[in-house]
């Protein structure tokens, strides 16, 4: 079981429980304003949280939400939507924010085609995405909060992992904790940040 810490995001307007283990990637390089990203000090796993302009019509549910869902996925993997597998969406509950915001969390897979950088020492056979996506209607902003989790030849075993079966492997077993503990202790401290409603 990993040791987490609460640790303030965006200047401590918002907070949350992190794993001890991962380190703030914005004292080694420049990382936007609208990101926060930690990545796991003993691995490749990295934790992204992006505030974004909400996208898609007013109102919410699972139509308008599963549309801005698909909106912020292909937004992230570009022209590579075609090596992404979505294996599991499901409605989210942030028990730390005063109001019941909808949230949806997915967990897709993308594969590297064939000739790209596949094969490569350092290119993984695929990479787990667990994308959450917390729709903030009054503020006009979505945040989403992305665990990528690289496969690595050698770095995991490859038994362990069989989606099709259910069988998640400890890596990816590992960010779907690390989502529920985000999901239990986000909280936002300056609605400020979100600009006026």
């Amino acid at each position: 079981m990993p040791g987490y810490i609460g640790t303030p995001l965006y200047g401590g307007a918002i907070v949350c429980d992190l794993p001890e283990k991962f380190a703030d990637v914005s004292k080694l390089r420049q990382v936007p304003d609208n990101q926060e990203v930690w990545i796991d000090k003993d691995g490749f796993t990295s934790i992204i949280f992006d505030i974004t302009e909400r996208v898609g019509a007013p109102g919410n549910g699972p139509e308008i939400d599963g549309r801005a869902m698909t909106t912020h996925l292909e937004d992230m993997v570009g022209s590579d939507i075609d090596t992404v597998k979505i294996w599991n969406t499901a409605e989210t509950e942030f028990t730390r924010l005063e109001s019941r915001n909808p949230a949806y969390t997915l967990i897709a897979t993308q594969t590297p085609k064939i000739g790209h950088s596949r094969g490569s020492a350092s290119a993984p056979d695929f990479t787990a995405i667990i994308m959450t996506l917390l729709r903030l209607e009054r503020y006009k902003t979505d945040i989403l909060i992305t665990i990528n989790v690289p496969h690595i030849k050698g770095e995991y075993n490859e038994e362990e992992v069989d989606l099709e079966l259910g069988k998640q492997g400890k890596l990816i077993g590992d960010a779907v904790e690390y989502s529920a503990r985000i999901w239990e202790t986000l909280k936002v401290k300056d609605w400020g940040l979100f600009g006026d409603s």
